[in-house]
């Protein structure tokens, strides 16, 4: 693809690294932004570079914030003792869209995948094994996606916390095995929160 503007060329191949972006379709998105007002385009990328540069991740559940404590550990409405395991922020999305889990939060920030050289000291496991140790927690709900690294994950978690008086369920396989949660639709997904299993009766099925 041959390019007039060294400019043009430099935008383009940087919008085409963003995920389902093509050379093509990067194109189009660069040439929209030049026929809109100045003002949106540089509103645009105000907006990414203060994202990038003062966004935050919550001290307690390592979900995005604003500030060090995010919205939901910070809501006192909230229940402290049960708290939802994620791989990412997209899970947190898309399980406060249903409104059928009223605790907390925990994002690993990925899952145990050793093809990827993801191990369990790459995710946010201790801080979540330190929560428990507290004592303060009374259920963790394991709500990650229903495949083979996923269901690693939860066993990993489960083993460091045997022997701690904590309740620990999963999200019942409403979830079609190897779908990622963001992908389920609301009803689905919210109906495995509330008909969430015990995690040991999991590892039977």
């Amino acid at each position: 693809m041959e390019f007039s503007s060294k400019l043009l060329e430099r935008a383009v191949n940087e919008v085409s690294q963003l995920p389902g972006i093509g050379r093509r379709t990067a194109l189009r998105l660069v040439l929209h932004l030049l026929k809109q007002p100045k003002e949106q385009t540089v509103g645009l990328s105000d907006a990414l570079k203060t994202m990038r540069e003062a966004i935050k991740f919550c001290k307690s559940c390592h979900n995005i914030s604003d500030l060090e404590l995010c919205e939901i550990c910070s809501n006192p409405n909230r229940k402290e003792d049960v708290i939802c395991v994620v791989e990412d922020v997209r899970d947190v999305m898309a399980i406060e869209n249903t409104a059928s889990h009223k605790g907390l939060y925990h994002v690993l920030g990925g899952k145990i995948s050793p093809m990827d050289g993801i191990g369990p000291h790459d995710l946010n496991v201790t801080t979540l094994v330190e929560k428990v140790k507290e004592g303060k927690v009374k259920e963790l709900i394991f709500a990650l996606s229903s495949t083979m690294e996923g269901d690693t994950t939860n066993f990993y978690i489960f083993k460091q916390i045997q022997g701690y008086k904590v309740q620990t369920s999963t999200i019942a396989r409403g979830i079609s095995v190897g779908d990622e949660l963001e992908y389920a639709d609301e009803i689905t997904l919210g109906r495995s929160i509330i008909n969430r299993i015990p995690f040991e009766s999991s590892l039977k099925l």
